[in-house]
């Protein structure tokens, strides 16, 4: 655990444990919440479906940010925008004193080619690595956005009654920093001050997943995996395809290396106490069938939760690519870039917030112990300068089995509707009932 975590979760701790001098407000009734989110919903559902037909990739969501920005001044908030190139924070003060939460959604989409057939689906293109490309929300930050921007309108009409302040973060760049970009969304809009001014005490985000539609889950410590962008460089000598003797052959290498890293992962890691994956995605190389190009580049990512393991393995792997170059009279350059960090749930404000989450989603629909999973989010940038808690919304349609629905970043995946009010739900519950705590 890292100083910086043990002196958020002793402030977190502080913060749960100490009373505050000023009286608090008796808090808001669970049926004035869900009636202000009954009454948000159809506009939460249009917004959903404008911002799906309108996706922008990552630091270029201007519409989107202009969108959010707008409606929060509506609603008499302190708004701050280019935090972070495309990011805006809004600021609701509360009628009393007290501490501050913060909600976050993210506004980036993916270079997918939609293929939901719904009827607002997405034709829009974008520019990725010098190439137009189809857009698409396939991860559902469409209905993140849409789902913060309903808790924005409902906490506002509490303003009179809420102790404390309330931060809401719409970040650019989720899916990690466009090529020639140093820095993802969170990390650039935590170095711009997004969490400054005031600071918050706490800060809750959430995403849409496939699962039973109306069912919340998460862990305590790591929930989603750390990950890492890998890079590797081959470097060979071209020759005639009949003659693979005359040179030195990468695309041999390449495929020597992508056997290698899978033996290394599945052989030297045990994964029922550090889940691993380390896949080889994409191999460029070569313009013609019977020529063997003199360079292949390989890359993929590494998802790990472990520090500790994660180094040594990614130290073995090097040597290894190494010797299997070496093997073969190349060379390769190996290198490795974190877009995430590990998803750290703080352990006391995840205990918290179970029953709270458990209030809007009801008896029965709460894992507050699920298995981890190997996606990432740098939501974990955030949690990691203030305590937070990230948990997932399942969002299969209805009658749908969540292991065959089609996942996140894929052509088919959509969001189940009928979740948008439970997602405004838990944000303004966990807000309320954290600035309501005595």
């Amino acid at each position: 655990m890292t100083i910086r975590r043990l002196l958020a979760a002793s402030s977190l701790a502080l913060v749960l444990s100490a009373g505050l001098a000023h009286a608090q407000p008796a808090p808001v009734a669970l049926e004035r919440v869900e009636a202000a989110v009954a009454a948000e919903t159809p506009r939460v559902v249009a917004w959903r479906r404008d911002i799906h037909a309108h996706p922008e990739l990552g630091f270029a969501e201007t519409r989107t940010a202009a969108l959010v920005a707008e409606h929060l001044r509506a609603l008499g908030m302190e708004v701050r925008t280019g935090v972070g190139k495309t990011g805006v924070v809004g600021v609701l003060r509360g009628g009393r004193p007290g501490r501050t939460v913060a909600l976050r959604a993210d506004m980036d989409a993916l270079p997918v080619l939609e293929a939901t057939g719904l009827p607002f689906a997405s034709t829009a293109t974008g520019t990725y690595q010098g190439n137009t490309v189809p857009v698409a929300h396939a991860c559902g930050h469409d209905a993140h956005i849409a789902m913060l921007m309903g808790a924005a309108e409902v906490l506002a009409g509490m303003r009179a009654d809420i102790a404390g302040t309330v931060v809401f973060i719409f970040q650019p760049a989720e899916e990690g920093a466009p090529p020639g970009e140093p820095k993802g969304g969170a990390a650039l809009m935590i170095e711009e001050g997004a969490l400054e001014n005031p600071r918050p005490d706490a800060i809750f985000g959430l995403h849409v997943v496939p699962g039973r539609p109306g069912t919340v889950f998460y862990r305590p410590q790591g929930f989603m995996a750390a990950s890492d962008r890998i890079d590797i460089v081959l470097h060979g000598r071209q020759t005639h395809g009949a003659w693979p003797w005359k040179g030195v052959d990468v695309i041999a290498v390449a495929a020597q290396i992508i056997q290698t890293v899978n033996t290394l992962t599945a052989r030297t890691v045990d994964p029922t106490t550090t889940p691993t994956v380390f896949t080889i995605a994409t191999v460029d190389a070569g313009v013609r069938y019977n020529i063997i190009p003199d360079e292949a580049t390989l890359s993929g990512t590494l998802r790990t939760f472990d520090i500790a393991q994660r180094d040594d393995l990614v130290r073995r792997a090097g040597v290894a690519i190494d010797n299997v170059a070496e093997t073969f009279g190349a060379t390769a350059e190996f290198s490795v870039r974190q877009n995430a960090a590990l998803v750290y749930n703080n352990e006391a404000l995840s205990a918290w917030l179970a029953p709270v989450l458990t209030e809007a989603a009801g008896a029965g629909a709460v894992n507050a112990a699920s298995p981890p999973t190997t996606v990432a989010e740098d939501f974990s940038y955030l949690s990691q300068v203030v305590p937070g808690v990230f948990y997932h919304l399942g969002a299969s349609k209805d009658g749908a089995d969540p292991n065959t629905s089609p996942p996140n970043h894929s052509p088919g995946f959509d969001v189940n509707e009928s979740i948008l009010p439970l997602g405004v739900k838990t944000h303004v519950l966990s807000a309320l009932r954290f600035l309501e705590r005595p």
